[in-house]
């Protein structure tokens, strides 16, 4: 969502790093260029004046003035303000008596439905007793999607046949409170627009059970109009957190970057893609990382210990760094890669060198690589997988026919399958991996 106003920002701050020392009419230049490539993200004028005014102010003072590395002070400073203007994390409000009441609610299309699954997922997997409630009514087979998505993340669904929303609210917490449920999650209806009814019924949902949280799902491709969504549903009901869908989509992402400021609502998580494992936690340093180019190492920690195994990953890496592993070692590999999610999104979290060669890369085609490796490793026998050395001329024909690939293909596949093993030896001895390291920088 980011891609775009990190390319700007990093334009400019390469600009920067081109001056051993920094002037006052350097700093107003970088600042006149930041605050365009903001407007252009759709981020509010109000919040692009009092960040690049806030900006300016600290980078023309004495802390860039006595830095050894102006250019990347200012950067330091940049990346504190967006942070602050980010605003600070605020956890789900899970205290006190149970069961904790969360209310979803959103105008439609906004992914509201989706996003209480992953929300399920998420507090199942932390120990909770979730319940999600089908509160909507209205859309047709919005109860049915539900439904479906809530087997998929084994968590129960209430549903009252013929009930209204407040009344189907009340029976679930009440089946809740007796089937020792810790969480109850009310996916509410949407509206195409915002109007007094929708506004009138979530009143009464609130009314009739103790509502601890109630999350606004914003669709983030809909730019600065996210922020008169949130400022209407803020003036009817106590709005605690903003959950953004759609954050892997071409959004502009300005909206994300001023909510805070402009309504005082806090973003609580962030829907990074389709699947149902696709909603993290938000974190302002992280995001404000991503933006500046610094990558989101940490994320990408975080998806890599969802989808491993530590004892198998272990016994993978020593494996690998031995240069013993084999073919089977590596689809497994592959497969685990898959796992974390779109291949584009996981090499975009990657921070210094690794990232800005991430931009290069066509996720489209990496995906479609990984699928023909996958393809040939899948047409050799057992023994071949064991022992690749066995594979002369006539056997890589055989494995080409079977997959529907050319015999170059399987070839490049082994001279790749080589050169990692040829690497992982490198990285056995004394110093090489310090190498690595650099890259990071």
């Amino acid at each position: 969502m980011f891609e775009s106003l990190s390319d700007r920002l990093n334009k400019i701050f390469d600009e920067l790093k081109r001056h051993g020392k920094l002037t006052e009419e350097d700093v107003d230049k970088a600042m006149r260029e930041v605050k365009l490539a903001l407007l252009e993200a759709d981020v509010s004028y109000g919040v692009v004046r009092s960040f690049t005014d806030r900006v300016k102010e600290r980078a023309i003072g004495a802390e860039v003035a006595k830095s050894l590395n102006p250019a990347q002070q200012v950067i330091k400073i940049v990346d504190e303000e967006l942070i602050k203007t980010l605003g600070t994390a605020e956890p789900l409000n899970l205290r006190g008596e149970k069961p904790h009441v969360v209310m979803m609610v959103g105008l439609q299309g906004s992914g509201k439905t989706t996003a209480a699954a992953k929300l399920a997922k998420i507090l199942r997997n932390r120990g909770e007793r979730v319940m999600l409630v089908a509160a909507d009514i209205y859309r047709p087979a919005a109860i049915k999607q539900l439904q479906t998505i809530g087997t998929k993340v084994d968590v129960p669904v209430f549903t009252l046949p013929g009930a209204k929303p407040v009344q189907i609210s009340k029976e679930a917490y009440s089946a809740a409170q007796k089937g020792g449920y810790s969480v109850v999650i009310l996916d509410t209806a949407g509206r195409s627009q915002l109007d007094d009814a929708l506004m009138d019924e979530l009143k009464g949902i609130q009314a009739a059970v103790p509502v601890k949280e109630i999350l606004l799902v914003v669709d983030s491709m809909i730019g600065q109009e996210a922020l008169n969504i949130a400022k209407g549903f803020k003036a009817a009901v106590p709005v605690s957190g903003l959950v953004f869908t759609k954050i892997d989509g071409d959004a502009r992402g300005g909206a994300a970057i001023s909510i805070r400021e402009v309504t005082g609502i806090p973003i609580k998580f962030l829907g990074t893609g389709e699947g149902l494992d696709a909603l993290e936690i938000f974190d302002p340093v992280r995001v404000s990382n991503r933006i500046l180019g610094m990558g989101d190492i940490l994320g990408l920690i975080e998806k890599a210990q969802a989808a491993y195994n530590a004892e198998e990953s272990a016994q993978d890496a020593e494996k690998m760094l031995s240069g013993r592993f084999t073919l089977d070692d590596f689809a497994k590999q592959l497969k685990q890669i898959k796992k974390l999610g779109p291949l584009g999104q996981v090499l975009g979290m990657m921070p210094g060198q690794f990232g800005a060669v991430a931009k290069q890369v066509d996720p489209h085609e990496a995906e479609n690589q990984l699928k023909v490796v996958e393809s040939i490793i899948g047409s050799m026998t057992k023994a071949e997988r064991r022992d690749p050395g066995i594979l002369n001329a006539s056997r890589r024909r055989r494995i080409a026919a079977g997959c529907g690939k050319e015999v170059q293909d399987v070839n490049r596949l082994m001279k790749q399958f080589r050169d990692i093993q040829s690497l992982m030896k490198q990285l056995q001895k004394p110093g090489a991996r310090g190498n690595i390291n650099k890259l990071f920088g």
